[in-house]
């Protein structure tokens, strides 16, 4: 079985940061949000793999994914020079599946229960679609699907009086046919075709479509929130594993990895936590939930409840910097306010915020 994973989306709620990198890049854990995307197929048997990417996308995520071979996969990239939407980006791979079952992935959603249960519950059904859900508490902000039995009857885009609570995932797998189905909708009022449409459409063609309902969590990385929502949910599953030096003036509590090469000096780091190959932390205190990216310097500084990607250096904030997403080579600078700080800051910035 084939499979295709979405990379071509702009990830304009992510601005400033997807300026300069892909959304589906940002790391939770210190790893890519797309690459946890391929490693749960590579685990399924998945070993071709086809990334549906814009000419801004592409440019950025083919030097960082490469051909495929860390994980043992052959990965091509797909030009999708249109976003009409994710029906339209499965048909730009519709020569790539060349006429196999196929998987799709949505690359900026992290499902860590993976696609097993969900490939041998389609191949066992017989199914021409199978479509992964979710039970949610507000249903109105999701497509839902109605359920009679084992099989979908019908999907229904963010509803004011929902048939369920089961939200649609961003994970599917497909027989080809859904390409004909594809061929037969019409533009939503977005002017997209919508994959929803198109799955319906196999509904109403009275060809079978199945659910699996996820038992673990699910996050859609869209939003600054949900990537700090999902780095706190990976960072619960660490163990603590030290491989770089901590000084003895110096306390690490819980589940904390740190990297080879990393130093930790006069400081406390609370878990779960990480620190990257390379990191330094320095007079400082890193709290719950925080990944601190590879070559991050923490200097003088509070950080909890982050993301700060690599090359950064974060000096002087006493704060603490709280519940934010830094970019790659950042300088902060934070004075000495002892008010709690929240910010999203873009690839290579500066940040004075004085005394």
């Amino acid at each position: 079985m084939k499979a295709i994973i979405l990379c071509a989306g702009l990830g304009t709620r992510l601005r400033p940061l997807t300026f300069s990198i892909a959304k589906h890049l940002i790391p939770v854990g210190n790893k890519p949000v797309l690459f946890f995307v391929i490693e749960n197929l590579a685990n399924v048997g998945v070993r071709e793999i086809g990334l549906i990417v814009s000419k801004e996308s592409q440019p950025i995520i083919e030097p960082a994914v490469g051909a495929g071979q860390r994980w043992g996969v052959q990965i091509s990239y797909i030009e999708q020079p249109h976003p009409k939407g994710l029906a339209h980006a499965a048909q730009c791979g519709e020569s790539f599946v060349d006429g196999d079952c196929f998987i799709m992935y949505l690359g900026d959603n992290l499902i860590p229960e993976g696609m097993g249960e969900a490939v041998r519950r389609f191949e066992a059904s017989g199914a021409d679609a199978l479509v992964m859900l979710k039970e949610v508490a507000d249903p109105s902000a999701f497509g839902i699907a109605q359920l009679e039995g084992d099989r979908i009857v019908k999907l229904v885009e963010k509803p004011k009086q929902p048939p369920s609570n089961l939200a649609i995932v961003g994970g599917y797998v497909f027989r080809p046919s859904i390409f004909e189905s594809i061929r037969q909708i019409k533009p939503s009022w977005r002017n997209e075709y919508e994959i929803t449409d198109a799955i319906q459409n196999l509904i109403d063609r009275r060809l079978e479509v199945v659910p699996y309902v996820l038992t673990s969590w699910w996050k859609d990385t869209g939003k600054p929130e949900d990537i700090l929502d999902a780095n706190r949910v990976i960072l619960e599953s660490i163990s603590a594993t030290h491989s770089g030096s901590v000084d003895d003036a110096s306390t690490v509590d819980g589940p904390v990895h740190i990297a080879e090469a990393a130093q930790v000096i006069r400081s406390q780091i609370e878990g779960p936590a990480i620190i990257g190959a390379g990191a330094r932390i320095v007079d400082s205190y890193v709290g719950p939930y925080s990944s601190i990216g590879d070559g991050v310097e923490i200097v003088r500084s509070r950080v909890e409840d982050s993301v700060i990607m690599e090359g950064t250096k974060v000096e002087d904030f006493p704060g603490p910097l709280t519940r934010s997403l830094v970019g790659r080579k950042v300088r902060m600078r934070g004075g000495r306010s002892a008010q709690a700080v929240a910010l999203l800051v873009g690839d290579m910035c500066e940040i004075d915020l004085g005394q």
